[in-house]
């Protein structure tokens, strides 16, 4: 079996189901893709993840989705990182963003918006619709937080007198709760 876009976007919404498993169902049904495709795409993902001779990192980013549409670089404290950014269909106006350090390690990877963080209000913030640079430029005080797995954070803000904490996946947004 390949592993091209179509699985790839499949791994990630088998992640994005921990925290918004609707949604997920919901694209799933759009795209014709079953339960069981995304239970085999994410375990041969993980298969690719652990086989000795499959591309790691970047390459492995690579070879699933092919060139980025977008290749730059930033800096990153002391050091550059090299900045990989691809186009999904899923995600329209959205791109996936690997951080790529000097010695080729991959440093982070998630969603990102090409053009730079979108200025939304609270009534904007929908899943699937808005990054974690959106929510952090819209409401100011707020603080990322690691999430509670790999690939996911937390972005706790206030907003009409109470407090919220958005959750992500791979950086894009698929809830909102109260803030503990």
């Amino acid at each position: 079996m390949a592993f091209g876009v179509r699985e790839f976007e499949l791994t990630l919404m088998h992640r994005m189901r921990d925290v918004n498993a609707e949604q997920v169902e919901e694209t799933l049904d759009r795209i014709g893709a079953t339960r069981a495709e995304l239970r085999e795409a994410h375990a041969h993902w993980t298969r690719l993840a652990h086989a000795p001779r499959a591309p790691k990192g970047a390459g492995a980013l690579r070879m699933a989705l092919g060139p980025p549409a977008h290749r730059g670089r930033r800096p990153a404290g002391s050091l550059t990182c090299d900045v990989l950014r691809w186009t999904l269909p899923t995600w329209p106006g959205l791109a996936y963003e690997a951080l790529v350090g000097p010695g080729g390690e991959l440093w982070n990877q998630w969603f990102v918006r090409p053009s730079g963080p979108a200025a939304t209000g609270f009534a904007g913030l929908a899943p699937w619709a808005c990054v974690v640079e959106d929510v952090v430029a819209s409401f100011p005080g707020a603080v990322q937080i690691d999430g509670p797995a790999p690939q996911h954070w937390t972005v706790d803000f206030r907003h009409g007198g109470a407090g919220h904490r958005a959750r992500f996946v791979y950086g894009l947004l698929q809830r909102l709760d109260p803030a503990p």
